[in-house]
């Protein structure tokens, strides 16, 4: 017999598989889903650090990645002034402090403009070229930021040197909210909000920063972050808690070297929060429910065991003493299913080989009142059989799990009533935050596109487009660069083919250029005059156009739902969710919210269904200086609030964990069942009937090597054993019985198996 085979294994596992789900309804029910402050807020305050790493993150790589490529513009075989140097890079934009020029051969300083540059607390010695940026405090403690780029001019190495102020990351967070930058060794660089420079909140930050160092990439990482993240809770005041969220900035070994994450920064957001005093566990019902579903599973299991194991071993013995020889005793047949079927057919073999032809005194089985059924055919039990046992005891298990959740409907929490304040705050400014950080990458690409258009020459093609092809490699936001003239005509080409019509590749700025189609086409256009030409004919033009792709990844990001960048016209221009380009916003609470927003501001606010109860948040492209406001755009998010992590939901996923189990539980047990007892036991029945009818040809197989199979092999024993009541008349008898020699003694031992 089969280690898993036969009807014991199932019915064993059934109550043991239901003890285990009882067991597991008291801890999950019965203990408290949540005490001290929400997992909510606490991956809330997490993912606002990870928001701040990565803008972070971007302005230092930003900086670093504009002055090395203001030092690859600058290079050439004819040496500029030191003096020059500097003022041209000063000109695009003036978000330096203070720069230098220093000759790497000596150590000199050959010019400096602005706030004088640190260059004491750094080596300059046996640096290598374009070193990493470093953090120095200067004379007044204050820390600033030095950013390095290896300078070539007629053969002579020099080092550009710019300082910047390190500022708290451009996100937005709620009044509530200290936001700490903190260096490798736990220092406070710079800090702002509400607490930030008390001893409690530099603690805090301390041991933010040991943690973020001694973890790995957090399992969150998405959407450019991919450093050690979490969040932890500050000691209890009174009533109130300090959530923690940490963020490092960091790199994956695999990932692209970022030169910020040399400096070992940390992000740190804290937030005072009410605690959560009570739990939410209901221990009475959770008895109740655990004693209910062990009563049934011992209900079920005693009512196989009565209407199906006991029977079919039972019949399992009568068979195999059939099948040897005994015909002494008769066949006891069950009252219920196809056991009384096979029971039935039994008694008639046995009479058959006991040389009875008529019905037996003896025989248990007896059909109905009011209808008559021919020995050993059983067919007065036919309409009820042990599929309808199964199917009740499915409904007797399945009661359980549907009770769960009436009274998971009937305790479902109430969002506005559950739903802190800070999520929806947290939710706003985060969408807050990525419209801004998507509004950025559009103007950064625009004043890339303006330096290169003081450094292109178009009257060099080859020339030019190497320094597209170097700039499209450099920044992954570009589909396509190239350079036009007054008439809108490609000069040099890098990327993908240009999908900008002519006229609109000649208005400086940043457009998008067409409202339907497959693919939404947004470009930014710098103007390069050219000497002698005063009309607009003699302008050339530098044009990028923006991958969609670049646009979505911003929105990825985790623990904001579902996002989209619509246009002005409400029109989906990007998605983190998949989406079809210039189509709707699919949920309509959303949409309704797009159109009422009036305002520059972002808003949020808890959308009440009773389907599906969620936090949205519209955040337009605000009027901080840029050229992306011209567009009109605006993010879009929404959260549904039963995956936010509330401890009333939680309890609520714990009810419909456990209903779950309780449902694949009794699924798995009696399905087992059914495919490997009661299925093959119809068969059987089906050929014992057949074969007490008078079929002698048919060849009864085991289907497995378990009860019903040595049923089904005891079958065909007595088959052999009977005579065969189709055979032609033996030669030389007159009345065609069969011969002497030929026949079978009845009660002879048989062949074996």
């Amino acid at each position: 017999m089969a280690v898993l085979g036969g009807v014991r294994p199932p019915l064993a596992a059934l109550p043991v598989l239901l003890a285990l789900v009882a067991g597991l309804t008291v801890f999950a029910i019965g203990s408290d889903a949540e005490r001290g402050v929400p997992e909510a807020v606490l991956s809330s305050q997490q993912h606002i650090a990870e928001d701040g790493a990565v803008a972070l993150q971007g302005a230092v790589d930003e900086s670093v990645s504009d002055l090395r490529a203001a030092a690859a513009d600058f290079g050439g075989s004819r040496p500029v002034p030191a003096d020059a140097t500097l003022t041209r890079l000063d000109r695009p934009s003036r978000k330096w402090r203070g720069t230098a020029v220093v000759d790497l051969a000596t150590g000199r300083l050959l010019a400096a403009q602005g706030e004088a540059v640190p260059l004491g607390k750094v080596s300059l010695r046996g640096l290598p070229a374009n070193p990493p940026p470093r953090l120095v405090r200067d004379d007044s403690g204050i820390t600033r930021l030095l950013v390095f780029a290896t300078l070539s001019q007629g053969g002579r190495p020099e080092l550009l040197v710019a300082s910047q102020s390190l500022k708290p990351p451009g996100i937005s967070v709620g009044r509530n909210h200290t936001l700490e930058v903190v260096d490798r060794d736990g220092a406070t660089l710079v800090s702002a909000g509400p607490g930030s420079g008390t001893d409690r909140a530099r603690a805090l930050a301390a041991t933010a920063a040991r943690e973020a160092r001694s973890k790995g990439p957090s399992d969150t990482a998405a959407g450019g972050f991919d450093g050690p993240s979490g969040s932890l809770v500050g000691a209890a005041d009174g009533s109130a808690r300090t959530a923690v969220g940490y963020a490092g900035v960091a790199r994956a070994p695999a990932a692209k070297e970022s030169p910020s994450s040399a400096l070992g920064l940390t992000v740190v957001t804290t937030v005072r929060t009410r605690s959560q005093g009570a739990g939410t566990g209901d221990l009475r019902l959770a008895l109740v429910a655990a004693a209910v579903l062990l009563a049934l599973a011992a209900g079920v299991t005693a009512a196989l065991h009565l209407v199906l194991q006991r029977p079919l071993l039972r019949l399992r013995r009568e068979a195999r003493r059939l099948a040897s020889g005994d015909l002494s005793v008769p066949v006891r047949v069950s009252r219920f299913g196809e056991p009384s079927r096979i029971g039935a057919a039994l008694e008639a073999l046995r009479r058959q080989l006991g040389g009875g032809g008529g019905t037996s005194q003896e025989t248990v089985a007896q059909p109905p009142a009011g209808r008559r059924a021919s020995p050993g055919t059983g067919e007065g039990r036919r309409r009820l059989g042990l599929r309808t046992v199964l199917a009740v005891c499915a409904f007797a298990l399945l009661a359980w799990p549907a009770s769960m959740l009436l009274t998971l409907g009937s305790t479902w929490p109430h969002p506005a009533g559950v739903v802190p304040r800070l999520i929806s705050d947290d939710q706003r400014e985060r969408t807050e935050t990525t419209a801004d950080r998507v509004r950025r990458g559009i103007n950064d690409g625009y004043q890339d596109l303006a330096r290169l258009a003081t450094v292109i020459d178009a009257s060099r093609p080859e020339q030019t487009r190497r320094t597209l092809d170097s700039s499209l490699e450099q920044h992954g936001r570009y589909r396509s660069l190239y350079v036009v003239d007054g008439a809108g005509e490609i000069l040099a080409r890098a990327g993908d083919e240009p999908r900008t019509p002519k006229r609109d590749r000649v208005r400086p700025g940043v457009e998008q250029t067409n409202t339907s189609g497959t693919e939404p086409v947004l470009a930014a256009v710098a103007a390069q005059p050219v000497k002698g030409a005063p009309t607009r004919s003699g302008r050339r033009y530098v044009v990028g156009e923006f991958k969609v792709q670049y646009l979505a990844g911003i929105l990825s990001r985790p623990g904001l739902g579902s996002v989209w960048l619509v246009d002005a016209g409400h029109r989906v221009i990007a998605s983190n969710k998949g989406f079809v380009a210039f189509g709707r916003v699919s949920d309509g609470r959303l949409r309704a919210r797009l159109a009422a927003l009036r305002t520059t501001r972002g808003s949020a606010e808890l959308l009440l269904g009773w389907r599906d109860p969620a936090v949205a948040a519209v955040a337009p492209f605000n009027d901080k200086p840029g050229v992306a406001n011209a567009l009109g755009w605006k993010v879009a998010s929404i959260r549904p609030v039963f995956w936010i992590g509330l401890p009333e939901y939680e309890a609520q996923r714990r009810i419909m964990l456990v209903g779950l189990l309780g449902v694949t539980a009794g699924a798995f047990c009696l399905g087992w069942l059914y495919l490997v007892v009661v299925r093959p036991l119809r068969e059987v029945a089906k050929g014992a009937q057949a074969l007490a009818g008078g079929d002698r040809r048919t060849v009864l197989y085991p289907r497995y090597h378990d009860e019903v199979g040595s049923l089904a092999r005891s079958l065909e024993l007595i088959r052999q054993r009977l005579p065969r009541t189709d055979a032609p008349p033996a030669p030389g008898s007159p009345d065609g019985a069969p011969a002497t020699s030929a026949s079978t003694s009845p009660s002879g031992p048989g062949p074996r198996s």
